[in-house]
C-alpha cells in the first residue's frame, strides 16, 4: 500500500502571502507533482494546518484546490485552523460529539486514525480525557493501526518547539494509550514543526513532515524563539509493505538540473 502525507500548507486569503511565500502555488506545486509521479497513491493525508489566518476564503481556496484532484484526500485541524469555516467547507469531514474533528478507518494495511489535536486560540497542543478514551477505543478494535496528529505527541529536545508540543499535562495519558496498544501501534505521523523527523515514542516509530512552505531551522539550545526559512519544501510518500515500512521525502519544487546516472559500476566514475 501506498499513501502521501502532507502538512502545513497554510493557505490564506487568496493573494496574501505568508511568511514572504505563495502558499497556493506552492499547494498546486505538491498537488501537480502527486499527480504526475504518485496517481497510485491510495490517499493523501494532510496532518493540519490547512489555512495560516483561519478565513472562510482560505478555506474555499483549500476546497477548491483539491477538486478534481485524482487521490482520495483525508483532512485534518492544525493550531492555526478554526472549526467552524472548517467544518462549513468540509461538512462530509466526520466529527465526534465532542465536536472534535477526529475519526478512524479501515483499509487494506490496517486502520487508520487521525487525531484531533486542537484548541482554539493557542498553539499547543491538546489531548484531552475524551479524545484519550476515543483514541483508546479506536486502537481497542484495530489488529494494526497508524495514528495521525498534527502537534509532535512527544518532546523533541528543541526547547522552542516542545513549548507548543502537546502539552505536558496530557501527555501521560496520551502515552499510556499508546504504549498499551504498543503490539498494534506501527508508526505515529505528525507536522506541525516543520522539519523531518524521525525517531521512537516508547519503541513505536514516529516521523514529522516538512511544511509545503517555510522549514523550521531546529536550535537545541533554550530559546523562546523558533527560527525558520524559505528552505526547500517537501511531502512524504509512505510505502506499506507487509511488516516493511519504508519513508520518501520528495522535493516537489526543485526545479533545478537533474544529473541521472546508470546502474554500473563504471557509470558513477
Amino acid at each position: 500500500m501506498k499513501f502521501i502525507h502532507m502538512s502545513d500548507i497554510h493557505l490564506s486569503r487568496p493573494g496574501r502571502l505568508v511568511e514572504g511565500l505563495d502558499p497556493h502555488a506552492r499547494l498546486a506545486q505538491a498537488l501537480s507533482h502527486m499527480t504526475q509521479h504518485h496517481a497510485d497513491a491510495s490517499h493523501l493525508v494532510i496532518t493540519g494546518d490547512l489555512t495560516h489566518f483561519g478565513e472562510p476564503e482560505a478555506y474555499a481556496a483549500v476546497r477548491d484546490a483539491l477538486e478534481g484532484f485524482p487521490i482520495p484526500v483525508r483532512l485534518m485541524m492544525g493550531n492555526h485552523d478554526k472549526r467552524a469555516p472548517f467544518v462549513q467547507a468540509f461538512p462530509d469531514v466526520p466529527q465526534a460529539p465532542q465536536g472534535f474533528v477526529h475519526y478512524a478507518e479501515d483499509l487494506p494495511a490496517g486502520r487508520f486514525v487521525y487525531c484531533d489535536t486542537t484548541e482554539p486560540e493557542t498553539h499547543q497542543g491538546h489531548f484531552c480525557e475524551a479524545r484519550v478514551a476515543w483514541l483508546d477505543q479506536q486502537l481497542a478494535g484495530a489488529e494494526t493501526a497508524f495514528v495521525f496528529f498534527h502537534h509532535n505527541p512527544l518532546h523533541l529536545g528543541d526547547p522552542a518547539t516542545d513549548e507548543l508540543s502537546i502539552r505536558d499535562q496530557d501527555q501521560p495519558a496520551l502515552h499510556a494509550v499508546l504504549k498499551r496498544h504498543k503490539s498494534t501501534v506501527r508508526h505515529l505521523f505528525f507536522g506541525h514543526v516543520h522539519e523531518p523527523l524521525c525517531g521512537t515514542l516508547a519503541g513505536i516509530p514516529f516521523s514529522g513532515v516538512p511544511s509545503t512552505m517555510h522549514q523550521v531551522i531546529p536550535d537545541l539550545n533554550s530559546a523562546s524563539l523558533s527560527g525558520s526559512a524559505p528552505l526547500e519544501p517537501s511531502y512524504r510518500v509512505v510505502l506499506l509493505r507487509g511488516e516493511d515500512i519504508v519513508i520518501h521525502q520528495i522535493p516537489f519544487a526543485y526545479d533545478g538540473e537533474i544529473i541521472w546516472h546508470g546502474n554500473g559500476f563504471d557509470d558513477w566514475a
